[in-house]
């Protein structure tokens, strides 16, 4: 018999009215806890942060916490009984776990819907304005603009195709900064929206890349385009003067990349460094608080973010704003099921309208791609207490503290021009979130944590704030407040205090532990494909590739050709972020790997890190299938020697996830390695832990071969940019047959014109209405010809599909621009049309000219000198390289 335990050691009741309670420790199935004068035993063994009744519950009773229902019983619930519901009882089922679960669950999610009482309605009165006066050192900008915490110059890529230009860029300029110590940083805005046609979220984008632009922690900024995008800078000036944004108070520039790559990074390093002086002069001043405005994210969210750290931030926004500071809740969906506290205290009518209105649409949204919220919570939400989004959004909303009102509801990503208490619209998922606050204006971030996420905004500081006393030890080097000292002992008065100077010192300059560690990352609101639901069914119902190549022609005889290659063993060293928050640690640690020179061996070639924005704060079904089968293509590439999948911790597709995932397509996952940035101890633990497993598995790996292939060892993509001439259709298509006759493979993406072409299907294909072989991303197992589907024209995100089908070599038949490359599959930018050979010549691998017949031959040529390793493709060389996997047409951001 195990000894009792008092109550409060073990549990907490968020308020007394709720009748479960939640575990502040994993209980064992039979412990006893005293409870006001009864003893409560245990059925099942209860995980930290998951729930037991502490009252009984008769079937269709409510199930409260916050004096809030999150469920409905579906069988009687007895005081000690552990309660669980259906989605995380699936959950667990992924997660390897040392003791028995329930075999069905006792409540289900099952929520009344919100409705407004307008008739009585009251508007709320706001706070009472503090008397005090409290100022920080800011950089005072124009005022339509307010007042920085930061002062940085940003690279921003109009689209995601100047996003590697503003990466390397910004590589370039570092060195500048220990020259201008009031300059924060040199920092690339990379992000994936803009390049597809007619983008449902044009209108979201543009008011986003404006917001960026005027944002008060921007010293400068250049802004990047080619000038033929689907969003141009054009476009974007014309709609920063048709909303009046204050852009001629921002010292910028807009450039349009014309020409060679090399020739533009030079450009754009003599423009930035033309600023330097300028902004390196800009000074901090004494300025009233009352300029901040703050973001109050939260992601990894535990059971005790809605107990400590989001009421945390309740109190810091509250005295912000009685100090006429503005405070900005997003993440719509994890509002969901608490408007009943959001709406408790509002400005007015309106208000709640807008922000019922704005639930409502963000359902509707949803509804198209055949999803809801309640695919919000992730694997690590669910693993840490946080059951369905109702119990999830309670928490949330307490970031608003229960006596401050809600003063105004806005659109993603619409500017904050009055101080107040703001909830603003966007998805649960923390990057997108975040974007679109910082595009409103806010200048310092608060970001709540359960599981301990490492997540940090280029030029906007940061603050992390972790639920528990526990998780903030183990995760000391990437946190900033301890909240869990609430849950023991000390008063919400004394942590809040602590935390508003330590916002007013970090305002004023002193970094956060996330700009000390140097990683950060954005995403904009990604873009949605459907509009209504008409196609829904079709596209869950539309028919599966077989994965068996296509049959080519036999009446048009193949040239044969006696190249051989010779192809060494040794690969790629890989570490496969499993979500985008785990994304920039996989990026430093492999840069970190390839200086101390542990790849550039002959057994393995040198680390490579795919981050990504996928994983976390999107739907499930066939955009999750998607995602894994392509994560799956990686990790069996053939040019991959050593592959290690990094997780965060509290993602969807965490490294179970994966596994399973693994063992359901009959890949064997024994040979991988496996890190967690959470339950590894933080960045510097999990860094530690990912070197030594590689250094292990070259320990005792065997030197590397070699092998000498003629066509039948090629295994090779074709893409293409654009239409497609005849010459160059017509040797293509010899060159396809060549290879597939020979014994080898050749895919090409769905969304390629060459398949349109009439060389082409009078010499490979023997229908007009080739269906593609392969789903996107779906690793190729037989050889021979294969088109892989393309839900998307993202020429980024094709090429991602493209290269985890197993393709060893890429070949870009280029008609405009020469585009990004792939991160390891070696890609050659070939031209046949002489404008863009003259235009381009510095950024191209064969230029086509002369006799078409001859064509063939130079392309295989060079095939053979990149597979050797004798040439690297130019534009990788200057890292114009890029990786993003596509959500299809059903994916959607939650």
């Amino acid at each position: 018999m195990s000894v009792p335990y008092h109550f409060d050691e073990v549990a907490r009741l968020p308020l007394p009215g709720d009748n479960v309670a939640v575990a502040t420790r994993q209980l064992d199935a039979g412990t006893i806890i005293n409870y006001q004068g009864q003893a409560l035993i245990l059925n099942y063994t209860v995980m930290e942060g998951h729930r037991f009744a502490v009252k009984a519950i008769g079937p269709g009773e409510s199930l409260l916490s916050w004096d809030l229902p999150f469920g409905v019983a579906i069988k009687s619930i007895k005081p000690g009984n552990y309660v669980i519901n259906k989605a995380v009882l699936e959950a667990l089922t992924f997660r390897s776990l040392e003791f028995a679960l329930p075999a069905t669950p006792n409540f289900s999610d099952q929520i009344p819907p919100y409705v407004l009482d307008e008739v009585n309605f009251q508007p709320a009165q706001a706070l009472p304005a503090s008397s005090e006066m409290r100022t920080f050192m800011g950089y005072r900008r124009s005022e339509a603009r307010g007042v920085g915490t930061r002062n940085n110059i940003v690279l921003l890529g109009t689209t995601s195709i100047t996003g590697s230009y503003v990466k390397q860029l910004a590589a370039r300029l570092q060195g500048e900064l220990k020259h201008y110590p009031k300059i924060d940083g040199i920092v690339p805005v990379a992000h994936t929206e803009g390049s597809v046609e007619q983008p449902n979220n044009l209108a979201l984008l543009l008011r986003t890349l404006a917001g960026f632009i005027v944002n008060p922690n921007v010293g400068a900024v250049l802004i990047v385009d080619y000038g033929n995008e689907t969003v141009t800078n054009r476009m974007l000036e014309a709609y920063l003067r048709e909303h009046h944004y204050p852009v001629d108070d921002v010292l910028h520039q807009f450039l349009s990349i014309k020409g060679g790559f090399q020739e533009n990074l030079t450009i754009g390093e003599n423009i930035v460094r033309d600023w330097l002086l300028t902004v390196g002069a800009m000074e901090r001043t004494p300025e009233s608080i009352s300029h901040l405005k703050i973001a109050l994210q939260c992601g990894g969210s535990d059971a005790f973010s809605g107990i400590s750290a989001n009421p945390l931030l309740g109190w810091i926004s509250k005295e912000l704003v009685r100090y006429g500071g503005a405070a900005n809740l997003a993440e719509t969906d994890e509002l969901m099921g608490a408007e009943s506290y959001v709406l408790q205290k509002v400005r007015n009518v309106e208000t709640a309208r807008k922000f019922l209105t704005l639930v409502e649409q963000f359902k509707e949204r949803a509804a198209w791609h055949g999803t809801s919220a309640e695919g919000n919570p992730s694997g690590g939400n669910k693993y840490r207490g946080l059951y369905n989004i109702t119990l999830k959004s309670i928490g949330a909303a307490r970031k608003k503290a229960p006596d401050t009102r809600l003063d105004y509801a806005i659109d993603y990503a619409e500017p904050m021009n009055e101080s107040g208490f703001y909830f603003m619209d966007s998805p649960g998922n923390d990057l997108e979130g975040i974007a679109g606050q910082v595009a409103a204006g806010c200048n310092l971030i608060f970001f709540t944590t359960g599981n301990g996420s490492v997540t940090n905004f280029p030029f906007v500081p940061t603050l992390k704030v972790v639920t528990t006393t526990r998780r903030f030890e183990l995760l000391a080097n990437d946190m900033d407040i301890n909240a869990g000292q609430y849950q023991e002992g000390m008063s919400m008065d004394e942590l809040g205090s602590q935390a508003f100077e330590l916002m007013i010192q970090t305002a004023s300059g002193q970094r956060s532990v996330g700009e000390k560690a140097g990683h950060s990352q954005v995403q904009i609101w990604r873009n949605w494909r459907q509009t209504d639901a008409s196609q829904l069914d079709t596209l869950l119902n539309a028919p599966q590739p077989t994965g068996k190549p296509i049959a080519i022609r036999t009446d048009v005889a193949a040239t044969t050709n006696p190249i051989r290659f010779t192809r060494a063993s040794a690969g790629i060293g890989l570490i496969l972020p499993t979500s985008l928050c785990s994304g920039q640690v996989a990026n430093m640690i492999a840069l970190q790997l390839n200086k101390q020179g542990l790849g550039g061996s002959e057994k393995i070639s040198h680390f490579v890190a795919l981050a990504h924005t996928e994983g976390c704060g999107n739907n499930g079904g066939q955009p999750e299938q998607m995602y894994a089968r392509t994560m799956i293509g990686y990790i069996t590439h053939p040019l991959v020697k050593h592959c290690l999948l990094l997780e965060h911790g509290c993602e969807k597709t965490h490294n179970d996830f994966m596994l399973h995932q693994m063992e359901e397509m009959g890949v064997d996952g024994s040979l991988l390695g496996f890190a967690s940035i959470q339950l590894d101890g933080g960045i510097a633990k999990v860094s530690q832990k990912v070197e030594a497993w590689f250094a292990d598995q070259l320990s005792v790996a065997g030197p590397s071969t070699k092998e000498t292939v003629g066509l039948e060892g090629l295994r090779i993509g074709i893409i293409s940019d654009g239409s497609v001439t005849d010459a160059a259709s017509g040797q293509f298509a010899m060159l396809s047959k060549m290879i597939v006759s020979a014994g080898g493979m050749v895919v090409v993406p769905e969304n390629s014109r060459l398949l349109s072409t009439t060389a082409y299907r009078e010499k490979v294909l023997t229908s007009s209405n080739v269906q593609p072989s392969l789903a996107y991303g779906e690793h190729a197992r037989l050889t021979g010809f294969h088109v892989m589907g393309t839900p998307t024209e993202h020429w980024v995100e094709t090429l991602t599909g493209l290269a985890a089908t197993g393709v060893e070599l890429i070949i870009a038949l280029v008609n405009g621009q020469p585009m990004q490359t792939h991160p390891f599959v070696p890609m050659l930018q070939v031209a046949s049309e002489l404008t863009v050979q003259q235009t381009y010549a510095n950024d191209l691998d064969v230029v086509l000219t002369g006799d078409p017949t001859a064509w063939t031959g130079h392309i295989l040529e060079r095939c053979k000198q990149t597979i050797e390793h004798d040439y690297t493709p130019r534009l990788y060389r200057q890292g114009n390289v890029d990786f993003q996997l596509t959500r299809g047409l059903l994916g959607v951001s939650l």
